[in-house]
């Protein structure tokens, strides 16, 4: 079965404008399937065989003249000699969509990118499959559903095909990662060490990173953990969301919060499984790590002009997200498993927005909260039991959202 992606005019809107157009993301994700569909008159040819792969690196030359353009190149990264080439057959005839190249290792990709096509090129990076695109496969967000979405993921060969067991695809996904894309793009002595500093780093998912401590539990050095830090993030296989302050020089020295990109990825690495996910004390980190997941994704595609954190202050106000938008516009959400709008639940972040909304820059400031609800309802004072006391005209401007997790595009779509 086939699931439309929600990204195919994204890509269709960049290969009508550059020559060439990179699409890039974990593995599994679905981008040969998505560029081949978009592109079916294109010719296609994949440097995962490596026959082709040695042709394409120690040739180029001759290997662009055997696969003229219109042409679809999988997994690029395995030719670095190739990009100086097409970059020369770009110069010569400038036409736009001519390649469509796809790559999963992002270490050598993104720097014979910037080196030999910048300014040539757009680059794409497709996630796995949204809670939308999920539904579109007959989903529903029942109590069993929501728990399936969360344990089995957002891979799209598990939704496209509901048969294949969802463990033994994620054992078969990280033993793939660890034996080939790890060993070829970072020097790792131990896969053992590294495959439970993975496990590790499931635990502290939706918390902040901390570094030292992820070494100590491990028994290597802190660089080592910089390093394989750097290759889960390289890999698309976690996120690192930084912290928001009112001065933008700050941001960089705070520690960021540290999510998976994928949740079926996520409870596999728990050991948790539709079974066991409803005792779970981690189950409210998973649901905060689809939200999150749900909320850039939806940025990056439809909204590329705001920006997602998280807050935190020293007095240790918190707010899971942190959405800045242009002309001092701010959202804060908090994600709810158990909880929905009750008559208190909005002060969290009512405190928040009364902390940064003194800033001279900030215009507005929206509080919301994520919740398994069917819909989307903005909320009036009364319904959520604030008293409406700030000066200056701030609360007439302020909206508060009860936010479906079903719906945060719709959400995020509001006021544009």
């Amino acid at each position: 079965m086939w699931i439309d992606r929600l990204h195919e005019p994204v890509l269709r809107r960049l290969a009508d404008a550059f020559p060439a157009v990179i699409v890039t993301g974990a593995r599994q994700t679905g981008k040969t399937s998505l560029v081949r569909r978009t592109f079916p008159d294109h010719t296609y040819v994949s440097l995962d065989l490596q026959l082709l792969a040695e042709q394409a690196e120690e040739a180029p030359a001759s290997f662009l003249q055997a696969h003229p353009p219109p042409v679809v190149i999988d997994e690029v990264q395995y030719a670095p000699r190739l990009f100086r080439h097409l970059k020369i057959a770009i110069d010569r005839d400038r036409g736009p969509g001519q390649f469509i190249l796809t790559g999963s290792q992002q270490f050598g990709l993104m720097r014979n990118v910037s080196d030999s096509l910048a300014g040539r090129s757009a680059i794409m990076t497709l996630p796995g499959l949204s809670v939308s695109e999920i539904s579109a496969s007959g989903w529903r967000p029942d109590m069993d559903g929501v728990t399936k979405l969360l344990t089995r993921g957002s891979f799209p060969e598990l939704w496209a095909n509901p048969n294949v067991p969802a463990r033994d695809f994620l054992h078969a996904y990280v033993a793939t990662y660890l034996e080939r894309d790890l060993r070829q793009t970072r020097n790792v002595g131990s896969l053992r060490d590294f495959e439970r500093f993975l496990r590790i780093c499931a635990t502290r998912a939706g918390q902040l990173l901390n570094r030292s401590e992820l070494a100590r539990d491990i028994g290597v050095s802190h660089t080592t953990v910089g390093h394989w830090l750097s290759a889960l993030q390289a890999g698309e296989q976690i996120v690192l969301l930084e912290p928001w302050f009112a001065n933008t020089g700050q941001r960089m020295v705070k520690s960021p919060k540290l999510y998976f990109a994928d949740t079926g990825l996520l409870c596999f690495l728990l050991g948790l499984n539709e079974d066991a996910f409803g005792a779970s004390p981690l189950t409210g980190h998973v649901w905060e790590n689809l939200l999150m997941n749900e909320l850039r994704i939806s940025l990056a595609r439809d909204r590329r002009d705001w920006q997602l954190w998280f807050y935190r202050d020293q007095r240790n106000r918190e707010a899971d997200f942190l959405i800045e938008g242009p002309r001092g516009r701010i959202r804060l959400a908090d994600a709810k498993w158990h909880e929905t709008a009750r008559a208190n639940s909005f002060r969290p972040l009512q405190r928040i927005a009364d902390a940064i909304k003194a800033s001279p820059d900030i215009d507005r400031v929206d509080l919301a909260l994520i919740g398994r609800m069917d819909r989307n309802a903005p909320l009036r004072d009364a319904e959520t039991g604030l008293d409406g006391s700030a000066t200056g005209g701030f609360e007439h401007r302020q909206h508060r959202h009860a936010v479906s997790a079903w719906h945060i595009a719709d959400w995020l779509s509001e006021g544009r």
